[in-house]
């Protein structure tokens, strides 16, 4: 069976930027992802912040030169799922699935990333595909001339109704607070779009609609009053849950599910790093999960005494 110095498990920023080091390391390195390359970054149109573009990136040429990058460099790639994660009498890292597929490798990197949150209210698993959406670039274009709301305040929320307010009549942007989370650009952009409306100090308490959404029930946090807006489809955009059911038990993780790594991307085993959006941090980019690679990356081959 073939040894591998670097297993990689997911090929977002960090699973690429990983196996580019270790490929450039002159180490064995492998990336198994069972979707696309990019991971969440390929679920956004363009990426505004990334450094050395004077322009916005289209996200999506951006991930698949990422991923050319890391092949052009030897780096393999494998296009499964894994389902567990053991390690032998040697230290390996055994990584199978219920199929029977194994690879082994000396050292593990989780790139597993995130997945959007819930909100977890009455309607909105009923309304998945059904104007329920928690990607506006996956799905802004099926509500062209109709009215949205995003629900959030961050960068995500931001980026996501300066993006629907292209195409759609109207967007409201729902925030339980009354300034946002996301960077001031965005105001400052969100602002002088005159079909954007802001609902500060709200929370969505309950999405309607009998085969499709029609609109959303929304509670004022500071009054109490509740109001209900006529919508043709809503996109929540509050914020990202690990992906790391796979890690249970093999790594230790905090109360919310992420990796407990630091800056070293070091978890609390040894040969194991994780690296993105799944390991404990405070800012999840695209620039940060890129340098978490690279540390990872760096880390194995250390491990490895390259």
């Amino acid at each position: 069976m073939e040894l591998y110095d670097i297993a990689i498990i997911g090929a977002g920023p960090a699973g690429l930027a990983a196996g580019i080091y270790g490929a450039r390391a002159e180490l064995k390195t492998v990336i198994i992802e069972k979707l696309a390359a990019g991971g969440q970054m390929a679920t956004t149109s363009e990426i505004a912040n990334y450094p050395g573009f004077p322009n916005p990136v289209d996200a999506k040429e951006l991930a698949e030169n990422m991923r050319l990058q890391a092949e052009n460099l030897g780096v393999e790639f494998i296009s499964k799922g894994v389902t567990k994660i053991s390690i032998d009498e040697n230290s390996n890292k055994v990584l199978s699935n219920r199929r029977g597929d194994i690879v082994t490798a000396k050292t593990l990197i989780l790139a597993l990333g995130a997945e959007p949150k819930k909100l977890n209210i009455p309607g909105e698993m009923e309304h998945v595909g059904a104007g329920v959406s928690y990607c506006a670039v996956c799905d802004g274009s099926f509500f062209k001339d109709k009215v949205c709301a995003v629900v959030g305040g961050g960068d995500t929320a931001a980026a996501d109704a300066v993006y629907l307010a292209k195409v759609c009549k109207k967007v409201y942007l729902i925030h339980r607070r009354d300034e946002l989370r996301a960077a001031k650009t965005y105001y400052t952009e969100l602002s002088k779009l005159p079909n954007v409306e802001f609902v500060w100090d709200s929370v969505v308490e309950e999405i309607k609609g009998q085969f499709k959404v029609t609109s959303c029930a929304v509670k004022n946090v500071k009054t109490g009053e509740s109001s209900e807006l006529e919508i043709d489809g809503i996109f929540i955009a509050v914020g990202t849950d690990p992906v790391t059911k796979l890690a249970e038990g093999v790594v230790a993780l905090d109360e919310r599910g992420f990796i407990i790594a630091g800056e070293d991307t070091k978890t609390s085993v040894d040969g194991i790093y994780a690296a993105g959006d799944c390991r404990t941090k405070h800012l999840r980019q695209v620039v940060t999960a890129v340098a978490d690679g690279a540390v990872a990356a760096t880390m194995a081959g250390e491990y490895l005494g390259a």
